[in-house]
């Protein structure tokens, strides 16, 4: 599974621990203990631009009133924080910030699209860190490797990614206008994301400031590193945890092989025969090649690698010949090559 997911917890992610802690901990005070403060902290779009109450988008737009999105989006920000680990915190937080700024502006120029086009007044939206959070499921669709997991009823496919878009469908449909904070959010990601508008050139956060939060907050909010021991699942039943001990088992078979395979090449000099580690991903691709009488095990993929895909799975923290490796192993299929890294 894609390490987004995986048991590393928050390591190398201080602000994502501070989006879930402190947000969340507010939501459940207001919610719980504080309602008559809640007020101050609704996304009223009238006062905002009526009485020019711009604190409004600040409080607004930062701390959830309703427990459901609170929960929804702590989940998704916990599975988001691979980006902070991969482009630092710095580079992370400028997303959010970007982001938070221009789903801003597309609330407000939505909201008096509807009002214009359909007659509909609306004076409030969902409270919460809700635009920059629909904002990364842009980066999540491009960049984030697509690995299928198991299927149902041997039709529909579940991958690693299936839960978080259930996660942001489920945000989706828990208001009535909320739709509105997600279009704005996805836009914002993608305005943020291109290369050709250069948003991210303008919208960031200084290095000064970067380095005032690294040294107060980071300190706070840090997490020490895991442990490297492999630990079993807990699964909700037998059944389940069974089969994870079975993968496993898998897994540990799996790394004694490849690095069995790894000896012999440094013994021998010469290149791992992935096929008699993959032989389904041989059969996959021979359609490809031609069929010149040799046996499984002699015929090797030829297929040239793309230094597009071995620059991304080096920037994953793969080493360039285990990407070469990989890639000329599954016909240049970046998401076989990074499941089985992934997995060694």
């Amino acid at each position: 599974m894609f390490p987004s997911t995986g048991s590393n917890g928050l390591y190398k992610a201080p602000l994502s621990k501070s989006l879930l802690l402190v947000p969340s901990a507010l939501s459940v005070l207001l919610t719980l203990l504080f309602q008559h403060y809640q007020k101050f902290f609704t996304y009223n779009l009238q006062a905002v631009k009526e009485d020019f109450q711009i604190w409004r988008l600040v409080f607004g737009r930062t701390i959830c009133l309703d427990l459901k999105d609170t929960f929804c989006s702590s989940l998704l920000i916990y599975n988001f924080r691979i980006f902070e680990r991969r482009y630092g915190s710095r580079k992370f937080s400028s997303f959010l910030l970007g982001c938070w700024m221009l789903s801003a502006l597309f609330d407000l120029l939505f909201v008096e699209v509807v009002q214009y086009a359909f007659g509909i007044t609306i004076s409030s939206l969902p409270s919460g860190f809700l635009g920059p959070v629909f904002a990364l499921f842009v980066p999540f669709f491009c960049s984030i490797p697509r690995m299928q997991v198991t299927q149902i009823l041997g039709q529909f496919p579940i991958t690693n990614k299936t839960l978080v878009y259930i996660l942001g469908l489920q945000l989706v449909t828990s208001g009535s206008y909320i739709w509105i904070v997600a279009v704005s959010g996805l836009i914002s990601g993608m305005c943020y994301s291109s290369s050709v508008l250069k948003v991210h050139q303008v919208l960031c956060v200084p290095s000064w400031l970067a380095k005032i939060f690294s040294w107060t907050l980071e300190p706070i909010f840090s997490s020490a590193e895991p442990s490297n021991e492999i630990r079993v699942g807990m699964g909700a039943t037998v059944d389940i945890q069974r089969q994870q001990r079975m993968e496993l088992l898998d897994r540990q078979i799996m790394m004694s092989q490849f690095a069995q395979m790894r000896r012999q090449r440094q013994q021998q000099g010469r290149v791992i025969n992935w096929n008699r580690i993959l032989p389904p991903l041989r059969r996959r691709h021979n359609a490809n090649y031609q069929d010149n009488g040799q046996s499984e095990q002699e015929a090797l993929p030829t297929a040239e690698v793309s230094e597009e895909q071995v620059a991304r799975l080096m920037e994953m923290g793969f080493s360039r010949v285990d990407a070469l490796e990989a890639l000329r192993a599954s016909n240049n299929d970046l998401n076989v090559a990074t499941n089985f890294l992934l997995q060694h």
